[in-house]
Parts: structure tokens; sequence; C-alpha cells
């Protein structure tokens, strides 16, 4: 079997495993059945209207799920760590070898510096360098998976807002030119089309109508990690602006009102009646003591007593509170993969908080007591089951989702809270306890699958209050990211080489083809013109005698050569016309 045989059955098992995995990968949403979950319908229902949403323009909101949350967590993008530094050079041994010789004073001690040189040239610098262009590949498609979930899905579920829940950087330890770097990558490659919501939007509380604005289908709410920004014993004023200034604030909050076209809306309806859709994007990471910078430790709370302060009434059902920050609530080992952990910087360096899988149990049951207003006392108002709404967390990459809630125990006032997991959460559910629950949403990265929640909200006119469905969808592992497309580059490489060799292959046939090829030898010989020899000598370049050179039998050479004998004529006399 010769090679080009070989590589044309290669490609014909390639080319169609090469267009169903990018078929797959590029629709990964469409084969899974990803999609926004919404009320009271079914699965398939969901998808079909997810398809109609591609077929028919729509510039009204969507009354099924008005508010419809893409939910991506700790995308860390990597940075330089394992890069060439510039400064020492690409080959360390070989440029320090002029000054290891000078200190030398023999011939054998100059090859043996000489010797360990090529040494740490071949088991050091060579090495070094592979492991620095496998790293910077590396980094170059890591960017772009993560782009790749961003884009499918933004493109395929529609939403109306997109959320990153921290760690948008891998450290927080990097120096503002590293940062500014990755930052470039986070809005040019992995969110390219995204946009950084502005200053005037985040500094202070405003209110707009749902769905008015579309470019929040564009802006990216950005949740300040600790790879980001530090834990409370890391974070400083400077780690918090340079976040700022390329990513966004750290506590802010915007509200969304129901348009009045969603049915009971109407002018005469005060304000504050409203059905109101809350997002709340808070820094949890310096809740806790002892911290770095105290008067950072100081906004952030007061911060949450605005938010406390600026809400409506427990008992109003028509306000849902959609929390968005980084570290997750304190929950018991068990519950969750992470379990609750905190280190702490040495003395000299602060004592700080140097690192933590959730908050404590004390900021936890403040956020829960305070943001959502939920107490244990039953004649709290509300009968303390405080606001409605949901919690987004990031941090632990696995994912949880949980149930926060008190426990009907027979002492009202030993109740403490308590998270169970939310499959488990049924019996918590059908008895009216205080409680809410808690998503932390797995992370995007390629060892966790690629991870995404769809979270939806809308207003049920029917209870009077807001509802809400999440969903995930994972795209897989990196791996099969970096498979499927260089799969696609061997298949285009042997279609474009078989494809020439065929296109050269037929230009040579064509060239050689006797029926398409005309020869100098095979052209008709040029007529002489008898009635005026003269002028066909001159056109045709031949030597053509007088007419009268025919009455005898003698020869002519032409210009080929050979040798042209013609009958004797005889010649007759004109007859002359009277």
């Amino acid at each position: 079997m010769s090679l080009l045989t070989f590589l044309r059955r290669l490609l014909v098992f390639l080319l169609p495993l090469s267009l169903i995995a990018t078929a797959y990968l590029y629709l990964y949403p469409v084969f899974h059945g990803c999609a926004f979950p919404s009320q009271g319908l079914s699965p398939t229902r969901i998808f079909r209207n997810t398809v109609r949403q591609h077929m028919i323009r729509r510039d009204s909101i969507d009354r099924e799920s008005p508010f419809r949350l893409l939910a991506l967590g700790d995308p860390q993008l990597e940075g330089d760590s394992s890069l060439l530094d510039p400064k020492t050079g690409y080959f360390p041994s070989v440029s320090s070898l002029p000054a290891e010789l000078s200190t030398t004073t023999s011939v054998p001690e100059r090859f043996l510096v000489i010797k360990k040189s090529l040494q740490r040239l071949v088991i050091e610098d060579v090495p070094r360098i592979l492991r620095s262009y496998r790293k910077r590949l590396d980094l170059f498609g890591n960017d772009y998976y993560l782009a790749h979930i961003y884009r499918i899905l933004h493109w395929w579920a529609r939403p109306t807002h997109v959320t990153v829940l921290g760690d948008l950087l891998g450290s927080q330890w990097v120096d503002d030119e590293e940062f500014e770097r990755r930052g470039w990558r986070f809005w040019q490659r992995v969110f390219r089309h995204g946009r950084r919501i502005e200053d005037e939007v985040t500094a202070a509380t405003r209110t707009e109508p749902l769905g008015e604005e579309k470019v929040w289908e564009r802006r990216i709410i950005n949740v300040a990690g600790n790879h980001d920004i530090g834990y409370a014993g890391d974070m400083d004023a400077a780690r918090i602006h340079r976040f700022e200034k390329v990513f966004g604030r750290a506590n802010w909050e915007i509200r969304f009102q129901l348009p009045e076209e969603f049915g009971d809306n109407d002018t005469s309806i005060p304000a504050v009646e409203v059905p109101e859709l809350r997002v709340v994007v808070l820094n949890s990471l310096n809740l806790d003591t002892p911290a770095l910078d105290q008067e950072l430790q100081d906004e952030t709370y007061s911060f949450m007593n605005d938010i406390i302060q600026s809400s409506r009434p427990v008992e109003d059902r028509k306000t849902f509170t959609i929390l968005l920050t980084h570290l997750p609530l304190h929950k018991e080992n068990g519950v969750c993969v992470d379990g609750p952990f905190f280190d702490f910087h040495a003395e000299e360096h602060g004592a700080g908080v140097k690192e933590q899988n959730h908050v404590s149990y004390e900021a936890g049951k403040g956020i829960l007591e305070g943001i959502f207003g939920m107490s244990g006392n039953p004649d709290a108002p509300g009968g303390g089951f405080g606001r409605n709404g949901v919690i987004l967390t990031g941090h632990d990459h696995e994912g949880c989702d949980v149930y926060h809630h008190l426990p009907d125990d027979i002492d009202v006032t030993a109740r403490k809270w308590k998270a169970t997991r939310w499959q488990d959460a049924g019996a918590f559910l059908i008895e009216p306890v205080p409680g809410i629950r808690e998503i932390t949403v797995r992370s995007m990265m390629g060892d966790f699958g690629g991870n995404a929640g769809l979270l939806s909200a809308w207003f049920d006119q029917d209870i009077g209050e807001w509802r809400f469905q999440y969903a995930t969808c994972s795209v897989g592992t990196q791996h099969i990211w970096w498979a499927i497309h260089v799969l696609d580059v061997v298949a285009l490489c042997l279609l474009i080489g078989i494809s020439g060799n065929w296109l050269l292959v037929i230009a040579r046939v064509s060239w050689l083809d006797p029926r398409t090829t005309t020869r100098k030898d095979d052209q008709a010989p040029p007529v002489s013109d008898h009635r005026n020899g003269f002028h066909a000598a001159r056109s045709s370049g031949l030597s053509v005698p007088p007419m009268s050179s025919y009455s005898n039998a003698t020869a002519t050479a032409p210009a080929t050569g050979r040798v042209t004998r013609r009958k004797e004529r005889t010649s007759k006399p004109a007859t002359l016309a009277n």
C-alpha cells in the first residue's frame, strides 16, 4: 500500500469523525438539552422554546422567565509563574560560561567547566524551555476553552444577565503588570464582547425596569474572589483598587422592577408594591477577623447595614433578593466537599485570616438574619421567615447545593442554623421553617467539566411572589476541547494535502494529453497563393519561382530542404477575346 493510498483511507475515516465531533463541541447545549428552566414547563417544552427563540426574533421581555442569569464560577486565569524569566535568559548555563572560564587556570579545569555547562544545558535549560512553551500553549488553549463555554452558552441560552462568582484570576500575589495582562486576557479572550459594568451604574443604588436595557446581556457582574484580592489577612486598598479598576466595584446592588406589561401592574399601584428583583454583590472575604485593613472591613459591614436598612419589610413577598458572593456560608463537615477550615498568618505578619473555606458561623448568621431578615423567633415580623431569595457562591470548585434552615426544635432560643443538602431538604420545605437555598456553582475550569449554572426567576401572579429554578450545563473536560481541535487540524491538513495532490495530477494529465496539446509539427503547411507568387512568398517566408519556371521540368527546393517535382505542363497560348 502506497503512502498516498494510506492517507486517503485515513482521511475517509477522520473527516466524518471530525465533522461529528466538531458539531457536538459547538452545539453541546443542544445535545445536552441545556436551557433556562421555566415555570411549570417540562424539559422538552423548555428546549422547544429555546429553539423557537432562535427562529423568531423577540424584542420584548420573555414573560415565562424574564430574569435569566448565566452563573460561572472560578475561571482562575493563570499567568507567567511557569514561564521563562527574561532576566535570566533562555540558556543561563551558556551565558554564564565566559565568567566561569575566566576563573580557571589550567586546561583540564576549563574542560571540566565546559562539561558541567553542557550538562546543565541538556538537563536544565532545554527542559525548562520546553516546559515554558508547553505552558504558553496551555494558557492559550485554556483561555479559548473558557471562552468557548461563555460564547456558546450565551448564544444558545440567551441570558439576560451574566455573573462570574469570584477567582477571576489565579493569584492575588501577582504584580500590577501581570494583573493587567491577565485582565486583558479576561476581557479580550475569555469574555470577548462582554462589558465591565460602568462605575455610574454601581456607584449608588438604582432601580430599573427589568429587561428594558438590553446592554445587561453583555455586562459581566464580577464578584471579588480570594485569588483576586486576597483573604481578610491579605486584602489591602491597593488590591481592591486594581480589582475595581479592571473588573468593577466589589460591593454594590441594583434593583429591577417588573414592567407594567406583566398583568397586574398599573400606574395606580404604589412603587413599593411593584414586584422587585434585587441583585446584591457582596465582598464576603473580609467579614471575618482579624483583617489586615480594618477600614476596608468597616466599609463592607457598612454596605451590609445599608442593604438591611433600605430593604422592604420582611412581610413583603413581592421582593426577591439574589445575593452574589464568593465565600460559601458555614456548613458542617460532610455536607459539601469543602468542610469548615480557617488558617491564620503568623503574628509577625499580622495574624490575619490567611485561608478559609467558608465564612464563619457568626458571619453567615449575619447574612441570613440581616440581609434576608430571617429569625428563630416566631413572633418576629413575618413570623421569622424573612425575605424571599437565593444565595449564589463560588470558591468550592466541586460545587454544592444546600438549604440553610433553623430546625423546628422545642427550645426556640437554642435553635442554630443548619445546612442540609438540597435533595434531602424536602421535609423542611413541607414543614414551614425559616430557610433559604444556597447554590455553590461548580467551577467552569476544565478539571471540573466546564460547568455553568442557569438560574431563572419569574413572578408568580397566582401566589403573589417570586419563584426560581436552577439548572446546570457542562461541556466536558478541556481534554475533549483539545482533542477535537487537534482532530480538526489533522483532518484539514490531510484534506488540503490530498486535494492539492489531486489537482496536480489533473493538471499534469491535461498537459500531456495530445487532444488538448497543439504541437508545432502538427500545424498545417501554408498554402501558396499562385495568383500572386511574390505576395505568397513574402507571406509564407518561402522562395517561390516565377510561373514560367513550371514550363520546364525544373525542381524547386523549399525551405524544408525536400525536393518537389511537378509534371511538365504544356503551355497554351492565351486566347484573347475579340
